[in-house]
C-alpha cells in the first residue's frame, strides 16, 4: 500500500447530513427542534459543556437579563410557556440557564448535539455541492445545508493592554467565568471595562470585596432596573395571555413587549416631558427608553435626556469628582447599549470602592502585582476583564469559512459584514446565519429574532425540497440592495454617533460601520415575508439534477 492510499485509509470517512448546526444557545436549541419536526437528518455542535450559548459562559456576579423573562423567552411552544414559570421580572443568569436546561430536558433535545466540540471548518465542495464540516476531534461530515447559530457575543476578546500575562495574581474573564464560587471577600480586585457587564460585576463584587478599583475609560448610561419578584397572580396572567403577547412582540419594532411611544420629545410642554421623565425613571426597566419617539433621531432631544440622567448621578453619588466623572459625556444616550442597574452609582459611596478615570489617568500595563497608570501601580488580588466581545462577525470569522471558488468569509467581509437579510450571503450556498449581523441582531428581542429566522430557513429548505432544487444563494443586486437599506437607515440614527460593539469599533483592525437593520424587528420581518412570499426572486437556485459534463 502506497503511503498516499495509506494516509486516506487512516482519514475517518465523513458522515452524511441534511444539516450542520452550529451552536446551543437560543438559536441552536430551536434549529434542532424545528428541524427534528421536519424530518431532516442533522447534527449540532457546541463549544461548551451544555447549552444555554452565552448564559452558558456568563456566570459572573450579578449576570442578568435585561429584558424582561416574560420576553427573553421562547413563544414556540405552549407546553414550554405554560410549564415554566420564571421568579423576577428580570431573571437572573442562573435561572436563564436553568430555563434551557428545561427547554433542553422537556423537548429532549441534548442527544442531538455534540458539546466540547469545536466547528473547526467549514468547506464548500462544488463538485459535490454539499458542505464539508470538520471538527477538533478530527471527526468528518458532509451537509447538503449550514446553519451558523452561532450568536453576536461569543467570541470574547481582551483588552489592548500590554503585559495581561506578566499578572501572578488571579485574572478572570466575565465572559468565561469559572464555575465553581469565587470569594473576594478581603481582596483587592480591579476591573476593567464599564459597559453592561461591567456595571452588573461593580455592584456586586463591590459590596463583597476587601477593596474595589473600577478602572473606567468611557462611561456608560444606566438606568435603575427596579426588579421585581412575580406574583402568582402576574403569572397566571400571562400564562393566559401569551398568544397575545407573543403576537404583540412579533410585531413591535424591538420584538417584545418594551413600551413604543409615538409621542416626539418637543411635542409636549417642559414640564410634562419632565414629569414623563420622572415617571418612567420611577417606573424602572427599560420604559425611560421608550419615553419619547425621537430621542434616536433628535439630537437636541437625546441630549436633554441625557442631562436628565447626568442630574440623576449627581444626586446618589456623594463625591463630587467621582459623580462628574461617571457621567456619560461625548455621544448620544442609548447610541450604546443602554444598561440596567440596582443601585450601581450607590456603590460608589462605600469608602472601599474606587473609580480610575482612565481619561485622566490612563493605564500603562498590566504588571505582576496589579495595574500600572501613568501615576502609579495598583496592586490587586484579583483582576476581572469585563470588555466585551469581538461582537457580530467575531464567530463566523474565528473558523475556516469557505464558499465558492475558495472565497473566505474575512474576505468577503474584509470591508465590512453583507448578507442579503442578515441571513445569506452570495458565494455561501445553502449556509445560513441567525440573528446575522445585517439584521435586527443585539438592537431587538433575540430570542423572538431565531425564532423568526430559524422558521423562515425552514420555509426556504421546505421550498428547495418541494422544487427538487439543490443550491440556493442571494444574488449580488439582491446583497446590494439589502445593504443599501442597512447603511441608509444607519445614516438616520444616533446610534451610528458612538464607539461601541455595535459599530465594530471595541475592536482594533475591525471595519467600523453601523452594519446591523436600525428600521425595526417589525419591518425587518416584512422584508424577510416579502422575500419568500414573491417567490425567492432574489435568490439563484440550481437544480438535483446531475450537471452536465463539460
Amino acid at each position: 500500500m502506497t503511503t498516499e492510499n495509506s494516509a486516506q485509509s487512516n482519514t475517518p470517512a465523513a458522515k452524511r447530513l441534511d444539516v450542520v448546526i452550529v451552536g446551543a444557545g437560543f438559536g441552536g436549541m430551536y434549529a434542532v427542534y424545528k428541524f427534528r419536526q421536519m424530518g431532516l437528518n442533522f447534527q449540532a455542535f457546541e463549544l461548551g459543556g451544555d447549552v444555554g450559548g452565552v448564559w452558558y459562559w456568563n456566570r459572573y456576579p450579578g449576570a442578568r437579563c435585561d429584558l424582561m423573562s416574560v420576553d427573553y423567552s421562547y413563544g414556540f411552544s405552549e407546553e414550554i410557556q405554560q410549564e415554566w414559570t420564571w421568579s423576577e421580572q428580570f431573571a437572573a443568569q442562573p435561572e436563564i440557564l436553568a430555563y434551557a436546561n428545561f427547554v433542553a430536558d422537556r423537548l429532549d433535545l441534548r442527544k442531538h448535539f455534540k458539546f466540547n466540540t469545536r466547528v473547526e471548518s467549514a468547506i464548500w465542495n462544488e463538485e459535490k455541492r454539499l458542505w464539508e464540516v470538520t471538527t477538533d476531534k478530527g471527526e468528518r461530515f458532509e451537509a447538503t445545508y449550514c446553519v451558523m447559530a452561532t450568536g453576536p457575543l461569543s467570541v470574547p476578546k481582551d483588552p489592548e493592554i500590554p503585559g495581561i500575562e506578566k499578572f501572578k495574581g488571579r485574572l478572570l474573564r466575565a465572559q468565561k467565568w469559572p464555575h465553581e464560587p469565587i470569594s473576594f471577600e478581603g481582596k483587592r480586585v480591579g476591573l476593567i471595562g464599564t459597559g453592561s457587564t461591567g456595571i452588573q460585576i461593580v455592584q456586586e463584587v463591590g459590596r463583597q470585596a476587601g477593596e474595589l478599583f473600577v478602572f473606567q475609560r468611557t462611561p456608560s448610561f444606566t438606568l435603575p432596573m427596579r426588579n421585581n419578584k412575580l406574583t402568582p397572580e402576574y403569572v397566571a396572567e400571562v400564562k393566559r395571555n401569551y398568544k397575545g403577547i407573543r403576537e404583540a412582540a412579533r410585531n413591535s419594532p424591538n420584538g417584545g413587549v418594551r413600551p413604543v411611544i409615538t409621542r416626539p420629545f418637543f411635542s409636549v410642554m417642559e414640564h410634562q416631558r419632565k414629569q414623563i421623565l420622572e415617571d418612567t425613571w420611577n417606573q424602572g426597566g427599560l420604559a425611560f427608553l421608550g419615553a419619547f419617539s425621537d430621542l434616536m433621531q433628535n439630537e437636541e432631544a437625546n441630549e436633554a435626556v441625557a442631562d436628565f440622567v447626568r442630574s440623576k448621578i449627581e444626586e446618589v453619588v456623594n463625591d463630587k469628582e467621582t459623580a462628574e466623572a461617571l457621567k456619560p459625556r461625548g455621544y448620544p444616550i442609548f447610541a450604546r447599549r443602554p444598561c440596567l442597574d440596582t443601585e450601581y452609582y450607590e456603590t460608589y459611596n462605600l469608602p472601599t470602592v474606587h473609580l480610575v478615570n482612565c481619561l485622566k489617568e490612563q493605564i500603562v500595563e498590566i504588571t505582576e502585582k496589579g495595574v500600572r497608570t501613568e501615576s502609579r501601580e495598583i496592586e490587586l488580588d484579583i483582576l476581572i476583564f469585563a470588555t466585551g466581545y469581538d461582537a457580530l462577525t467575531g464567530a463566523l470569522r474565528a473558523f475556516n469559512v469557505v464558499g465558492r471558488n475558495g472565497l473566505k468569509i474575512q474576505d468577503y467581509w474584509k470591508e465590512g459584514p453583507q448578507s442579503f437579510l442578515g441571513l445569506m450571503m452570495e458565494g455561501f450556498p445553502n449556509l445560513f446565519t441567525t440573528a446575522g449581523a445585517n439584521g435586527p441582531s443585539a438592537l431587538a428581542n433575540l430570542i423572538t429574532i431565531n425564532e423568526h429566522d430559524v422558521d423562515w430557513i425552514a420555509g426556504v429548505i421546505e421550498h428547495m425540497k418541494k422544487n427538487d432544487l439543490a443550491t440556493v444563494e442571494p444574488k449580488k443586486s439582491a446583497v446590494k440592495r439589502w445593504m443599501d437599506i442597512v447603511h441608509a437607515l444607519a445614516t438616520r440614527t444616533l446610534v451610528s454617533k458612538a464607539k461601541t460593539w455595535w459599530t465594530g469599533t471595541n475592536v482594533q483592525g475591525k471595519p467600523h460601520g453601523l452594519t446591523m437593520f436600525t428600521g425595526g424587528f417589525n419591518k425587518y420581518r416584512e422584508h424577510c415575508t416579502a422575500a419568500a412570499d414573491n417567490g425567492y426572486v432574489d435568490f439563484s437556485f440550481e437544480p438535483r439534477e446531475e450537471r452536465k459534463a463539460a
